[in-house]
């Protein structure tokens, strides 16, 4: 099984990096289990949509390509990314990473929003939370949401890990995004909010 080390690692190489930053997808549910549940093939990391140009800024050297419709495309030093195009690949050489995966996601001066459906929207202060470990993390019920679009076995895996580890406040909100974006969901009855 896996451990934290590539996450402190990953966290020592953005440690400069003056905007915030947060590990998504599966790692994101680990980090707030506090322990490696399942094999991950790559790391995600969500940045706010306005600091894509300071994250390119920051990895000098490296490679960026960006995907459209489903292909890798070149990424051009000075474009500007916007909706739909959400997902980033960088690529450095002699870097213990590869390749980052980086999700850019709304947001306005104090909420996240959701590129899916930009009504639902977050308060920048619950969304993004510290592992003991020191790593930051997306809020599991939003990486959850994510999530349930199209769930996978290893999503269903972590929706049933931590759903019920969530407090109150984070399944009320989980189960009524899910109930915005895809009502009649299998999750909505197992999440045990009023």
């Amino acid at each position: 099984m896996e451990s934290f080390s590539e996450l402190v690692e990953l966290s020592g190489l953005l440690n400069d990096f003056r905007q915030p930053w947060f590990v998504a997808g599966g790692w994101a549910i680990d980090l707030f289990i506090g322990d490696v549940t399942r094999v991950h093939k790559d790391i995600e990391i969500a940045i706010f949509r306005k600091d894509q140009s300071s994250l390119r800024e920051y990895l000098v050297g490296w490679e960026f390509t960006k995907v459209v419709n489903g292909k890798m495309e070149p990424w051009n030093e000075d474009e500007w990314l916007e909706l739909p195009i959400h997902e980033i690949h960088a690529h450095a050489k002699n870097t213990l990473f590869s390749e980052l995966e980086i999700l850019l996601d709304e947001s306005s001066q104090s909420e996240w929003r959701f590129r899916r459906n930009l009504d639902i929207a977050r308060p920048l202060s619950m969304i993004r939370l510290r592992s003991d470990i020191g790593v930051p993390f997306l809020a599991p019920e939003i990486v959850l949401l994510y999530k349930a679009k199209n769930p996978r076995s290893k999503d269903e895996d972590d929706f049933y890990r931590v759903c019920r580890l969530l407090n109150e406040e984070r399944q009320v909100w989980l189960k009524q995004a899910i109930t915005l974006c895809h009502p009649g969901h299998h999750w909505l009855a197992e999440i045990h909010a009023s």
